[in-house]
C-alpha cells in the first residue's frame, strides 16, 4: 500500500476476501467490464451530448496515453477540482487506469484548501475547470503552483492558458470507434493499493485525507446496486458535486455506470431547470440534499412536470425532517432513501421496503454485513438501544488511519481498528437515529465547516479578540454558522467587512459565517471554557423572537 497509509491487519484481508466483499479488481476494470457489456448503451448525457459506453471508454483510453506522456505515473498524486461535466468523467476514469491517486477537492475550495491539500499529498498535478460563473480556476492554479513546488501538471477541462494543458486537446480527435493501443490498454492500478483519496469532514484546521483502495471503493459502489436498485435501466440525476462520496459511489457515478445505466448531467439545481430535466430523460433515482429537497417543495413546480419516472428520491449529508420527509412522497409519487455515513467508510440507508416509521424517521443500516458498530459513552462502553453515544465502526470499506497523519490516527481510532465518527446516535431495532455530533462542526446542508478552523482565520482580525462560532438552526440548510465575537477595546467591526476579510484569506465562500453577534462577555463553565450550548441557546432565542425560526426545547433533565 502507499506509504503514509495504514493497511487492514492480514486477518481482515483474508476474511473480507473469503466472504468475497473484495473481488480484486480495479476501478477501471469495474467500468471496463460494464462497457463491454453494453457498449452502445447512453452511458452519459450532458447539455446537446450524449455518449455512449464505447465512445466513452475510447476518451479514457486516448486521455490515459496521453497523461503518461505528459509524465503522470503510478501511485502519484493529483488534485481533482473538475466540475460536473464529461471531462470530469474522463479524467477520473483515465486517472484510474494509469494508477495515479486524485485528491477529490470540491468545487468551493480555494488556495488555503487547495495548496494544504497538495503540500500534504506532495501532488504533482492539479486539474480544474477553466472559469465557473465569475471565477477562475486558472488562475488559482497557478497561484498553487506557485506555492507548492511539486505541482508540474496543470490539466484544465476548458480553454487552457499558457502552461496549461486541455483535456479536450489531450483527447484529441481521435475516432470513438478506434481499438486503444497498448499503452491505453494497460491497467497499472493495484486493487490492494490505493485508487483515490476523500476528504473529511474537517473537525481540525483543514480536512484530512481518506485513502479509499480500488477494493474497499468497489466494494462500496457495488453494496448500492442492489439497495438502491440500481441496474442498466437506471437513469441517474448528477446534480451535487460528482467528485463528492455521495454522488461519487453512494450510490452515484460509479454504481450506475457498473451497471450499464446512465448518467444525466444537470447543470442547474433549480427546480425550473431540473424539473424539465427530469421529464425529458425519464429520470429514475433523484439523489439530494436539504436545501435541495426543502427548494423542490416550496417552488410549487413539480405539478407542472411529468416527474412519475422518479422511483426514489434520495437525502444525505444532513438529516431530513419527518415531515419533508413524507412531503417527498407525497409530492414526486416516489419512495425517499435516506442516506448517513461518512467519507472514511460506513454508509448506512433505510431500505426501499422499510415501514414508514424507518423510512421516516432513522438513517437505516449498515449497507454491509461485514460492517462492525458499536455506540459507547464517553469511556467507551457500549450503551444500550435507546441509548444515545458516540458512533464507532469498522469494516471492509471503512479505512484504518489518515494519510500520512499519526497523530490524528492515535485519536480518531481505537488500538482495535475501529473508527471514532464523532456522530451521537442511538439505535433501536438495528436502524440508527442521528441524534447530534460531538465533535465541532456545522453541518450546513451536508458541507462540513470546521468550528476551529474559521475561528482562527476570525482571531487573525485585528479588531477581534476572541470569537466562539457556533450552529445556529436554519429551516433550509439545517444549520448555518453564527459567530459571536468580543472586540478589542474602542473596536467596531460590520458583518460585512468580517465577511470581506474572510473571502481576503482565501478560504472557501460556504465557510463562512452567516450571522455577526457582538458579545461583551462569553458565558463560562467553572473551568472557565465558552459555553457553546448557552451561546447556542441566545442565537435560537434570538432567531425565534425574530420570528425566523420556530424552536421546540426538551427540558434539561
Amino acid at each position: 500500500m502507499l506509504e503514509g497509509c495504514t493497511p487492514w491487519p492480514e486477518k481482515f484481508q483474508r476474511r473480507y476476501r473469503e466472504a468475497g466483499y473484495w473481488e480484486d479488481i480495479t476501478l477501471w476494470r469495474m467500468f471496463e467490464e460494464s462497457a463491454a457489456e453494453f457498449p452502445d448503451h447512453v452511458a452519459l448525457v450532458f447539455e446537446d451530448q450524449r455518449i455512449t459506453y464505447r465512445e466513452l471508454e475510447s476518451r479514457i483510453n486516448r486521455l490515459a496515453v496521453k497523461l503518461v506522456e505528459m509524465g503522470l505515473q503510478d501511485r502519484d498524486r493529483v488534485i481533482f477540482q473538475l466540475a460536473n461535466t464529461p471531462e470530469l468523467v474522463y479524467t477520473f476514469y483515465a486517472l484510474m487506469k494509469i494508477g495515479v491517486i486524485p485528491v477529490m477537492a470540491l468545487p468551493a475550495h480555494r488556495f488555503t484548501e487547495i495548496s494544504h491539500f497538495a503540500k500534504h499529498a506532495d501532488a504533482v498535478g492539479y486539474l480544474i475547470p477553466d472559469k465557473v460563473r465569475d471565477f477562475d480556476f486558472r488562475d488559482l492554479a497557478n497561484d498553487v503552483a506557485a506555492a507548492v513546488s511539486s505541482v508540474q501538471h496543470i490539466i484544465v477541462a476548458g480553454e487552457a492558458n499558457d502552461g496549461q494543458a486541455s483535456i479536450t486537446d489531450l483527447i484529441g480527435s481521435g475516432s470513438d470507434d478506434s481499438v486503444p493501443d497498448d499503452q491505453a490498454s494497460k491497467d497499472l492500478g493495484d486493487p490492494s493499493d490505493v485508487a483515490l483519496m476523500l476528504l473529511s469532514g474537517g473537525t481540525t484546521a483543514l480536512p484530512k485525507l481518506i485513502p479509499r483502495t480500488h477494493n474497499d471503493y468497489v466494494y462500496n459502489s457495488r453494496q448500492h446496486r442492489d439497495l438502491a436498485e440500481v441496474d442498466a435501466t437506471t437513469v441517474f440525476l448528477a446534480l451535487l458535486p460528482m467528485a463528492h462520496n455521495y454522488n461519487l459511489a453512494c450510490p452515484g457515478l460509479l454504481t450506475t455506470l457498473d451497471c450499464g445505466g446512465r448518467v444525466v448531467i444537470a447543470t442547474s439545481l433549480n427546480a425550473e431547470k431540473v424539473f424539465p430535466l427530469i421529464e425529458k430523460e425519464g429520470a429514475t433515482i433523484v439523489p439530494a440534499a436539504v436545501p435541495l429537497i426543502t427548494k423542490w417543495l416550496t417552488s410549487g413546480m413539480a405539478e407542472k412536470y411529468d416527474l412519475s419516472s422518479i422511483k426514489t428520491m434520495m437525502n444525505g449529508g444532513a438529516k431530513l425532517a419527518p415531515e419533508l420527509r413524507q412531503r417527498v412522497r407525497e409530492t414526486f409519487g416516489c419512495t425517499f432513501q435516506d442516506s448517513f455515513g461518512t467519507g472514511e467508510g460506513l454508509i448506512n440507508v433505510t431500505r426501499l421496503d422499510d415501514d414508514d416509521d424507518v423510512i421516516l424517521h432513522s438513517s437505516g443500516r449498515p449497507i454491509s454485513p461485514g460492517d462492525e458498530m458499536k455506540i459507547v459513552d464517553e469511556n467507551g462502553h457500549e450503551v444500550s438501544d435507546g441509548k444515545k453515544g458516540e458512533l464507532i465502526c469498522r469494516g471492509p470499506y471503512t479505512i484504518r488511519g489518515y494519510y500520512r497523519s499519526p497523530k490524528n490516527n492515535a485519536t480518531a481510532f481505537t488500538e482495535d481498528g475501529f473508527y471514532h465518527t464523532g456522530d451521537l446516535v442511538s439505535r433501536r431495532d438495528g436502524n440508527l437515529y442521528v441524534e447530534g455530533r460531538i465533535k465541532d462542526l456545522i453541518n450546513r446542508g451536508g458541507e462540513k465547516i470546521s468550528i476551529d478552523e474559521v475561528e482562527n482565520h476570525i482571531l487573525a482580525n485585528g479588531k477581534i479578540e476572541n470569537v466562539c462560532i457556533v450552529a445556529m438552526p436554519d429551516p433550509q440548510y439545517g444549520e448555518k454558522a453564527c459567530a459571536f465575537v468580543r472586540l478589542k477595546e474602542n473596536m467596531d467591526i460590520t458583518f460585512d467587512e468580517l465577511s470581506a476579510f474572510l473571502l481576503g484569506r482565501d478560504i472557501a465562500k460556504f465557510k463562512l459565517p452567516e450571522r455577526l453577534e457582538i458579545i461583551e462577555n462569553f458565558p463560562l463553565s467553572p473551568a472557565g471554557k465558552i459555553l457553546r450550548r448557552e451561546l447556542r441557546r441566545m442565537i435560537e432565542d434570538t432567531l425565534e423572537a425574530e420570528g425566523k425560526i420556530a424552536v421546540s426545547r426538551e427540558i434539561d433533565a
